[in-house]
């Protein structure tokens, strides 16, 4: 669907950029004929296609003359709509917020450009973020460019689809309870949710505060270290920043997986899971073993909360940001939004300060676990994408789930805990629909996930596949 310019990796293509090898302009370009004709997936709410070839031309003679930005100089990427860019749409998928520009960019929005990269777009998502299928209402529903009868994943489906299809070479995305590694384990690409605090949410549209951040969306783990590399430090206009210094997060990447140290969870890390998905985590944990890992199983004891936990906390921080819209506009919400929001304030806060007492005893127990090992692993889904418009999963044949529970059933660990933890590509069911692998670490472990990424990537192809909407 897009051009040869576009196949090449963010990596790569920033490094060809800077040797004159390849032209800003001719990458924007080719971005903007590739989102052109991705209209059907509905991956964008907005494209900013006359400031982005201004940049690009800027970007451009720039290079003529010696000069580089950063690290992403002259290359297309992409924004979730729920990050704020000066002036231009933010809606967060919304038709409440269908008016709103920022008078300033977010941090991140600032950081990427300060890295040289140039936004040529705003991405679709579920609206507010509240919801894991980008089932978007308003916007359309997006659609998963392996099969356009299936869903993306979500919140951040729009960022996984437009990077999945090579319509820009990398994607930020926001992740609460697993917005970022959902869409990309069903997009097939790489996610990384960073520890929290590690990147600034200044400017970024809430789902709920405790768990929020921001993370970099690309194809492999060389290029999601790029970009938070780019994206991560202190920034005192959020109060949930860490106060920590940034870091070159691609500096292990050559290290491999020999050597690592891996945890599978007892009773968990490979346990009430579709058969495809299964055989992907078993055979890509058979192929780190035989890059050099070890695997041993360690136990969190009080596990199995993690799901009621999660949807607590992610019922009623929500429900309070949005307690005054609920009431003045309920009728602009999409009904499962809607439906969201007015469960939220039903919560007893006894239930919301029993989740979060849980929090702390979770995080205390996967914290000893990891204390035994470089990192945990385990499915990103137990399922693969379902077909557009499904509330239910089936993961034992005959049993229908409910979607938002299911589907949180690994991501949640690391949203509870602050961990950091990435998706990547790990296999294909018998329909051809991605399957991902999520690898969690210790905090502020970036540079360790990474390396763990990386190196199941060096003796892996799935990343390098693209959809065949694509071929």
């Amino acid at each position: 669907m897009s051009s040869d310019v576009l196949e090449a990796g963010l990596t790569e293509t920033a490094d060809r950029v800077a040797a004159g090898e390849v032209s800003p302009v001719e990458l924007v370009e080719a971005s903007l004929r590739c989102i052109e004709q991705l209209s059907d997936t509905r991956a964008f709410i907005s494209v900013d296609a006359e400031d982005a070839l201004a940049v690009a031309r800027a970007s451009e003679a720039m290079i003529s003359a010696g000069h580089r930005i950063g690290p992403l100089h002259g290359v297309p990427v992409a924004l979730k709509d729920n990050i704020g860019v000066r002036g231009k749409p933010t809606t967060a998928g919304s038709a409440i917020l269908a008016a709103h520009r920022p008078a300033e960019d977010a941090t991140v929005t600032r950081r990427l450009r300060s890295a040289g990269a140039i936004i040529v777009g705003k991405t679709n998502m579920h609206e507010f973020a509240w919801g894991g299928t980008s089932a978007n209402p308003h916007y359309g529903f997006v659609t998963n460019p392996w099969d356009p009868s299936r869903m993306p994943g979500g919140s951040s489906g729009g960022s996984g689809v437009a990077v999945a299809a090579r319509a820009c070479f990398g994607a930020l995305g926001t992740d609460t309870g697993g917005s970022i590694r959902l869409p990309s384990a069903l997009n097939g690409i790489t996610g990384l949710r960073p520890t929290i605090g590690r990147v600034s949410n200044a400017g970024v549209i809430p789902l709920a505060w405790s768990m929020d951040t921001v993370g970099p969306m690309a194809r492999t783990a060389a290029d999601c270290a790029t970009m938070l590399t780019a994206l991560a430090g202190y920034d005192p206009a959020d109060p949930g920043s860490v106060d920590r210094a940034g870091e070159d997060f691609g500096r292990d990447l050559d290290l491999g997986a020999d050597g690592l140290r891996i945890g599978l969870i007892q009773g968990y890390s490979l346990h009430h899971v579709q058969p495809a998905v299964d055989k992907a985590l078993r055979t890509a944990l058979a192929t780190l073993e035989g890059a050099g890992a070890q695997t041993t199983e360690v136990s969190i004891a009080d596990i199995d909360g993690n799901i009621s936990a999660q949807l607590t906390v992610e019922a009623a921080e929500p429900s309070t940001y949005h307690q005054r819209w609920l009431r003045e506009r309920p009728q602009d919400y999409g009904d499962d939004v809607r439906l969201l929001l007015e469960a939220g304030e039903m919560l007893l806060a006894t239930q919301y300060l029993q989740a979060q007492r849980y929090r702390a005893l979770l995080r205390h127990q996967t914290l000893a676990a990891l204390a035994r090992v470089d990192v945990l692993v385990c499915p990103t889904l137990p399922f693969t994408a379902t077909p557009l418009g499904e509330v239910t999963v089936e993961i034992d044949e005959g049993v229908p789930e409910d979607m938002l529970s299911v589907i949180m059933q690994f991501t949640g660990l690391p949203s509870l805990t602050g961990l950091p933890a990435i998706s990547v590509p790990c296999g294909f069911d018998d329909a051809g629909l991605p399957i991902g692998m999520q690898i969690i670490g210790k905090p502020f472990a970036e540079a360790t996930l990474l390396r763990a990424a990386a190196g199941f990537q060096a003796s892996t192809l799935f990343h390098t596949m693209a959809p065949p909407t694509h071929r």
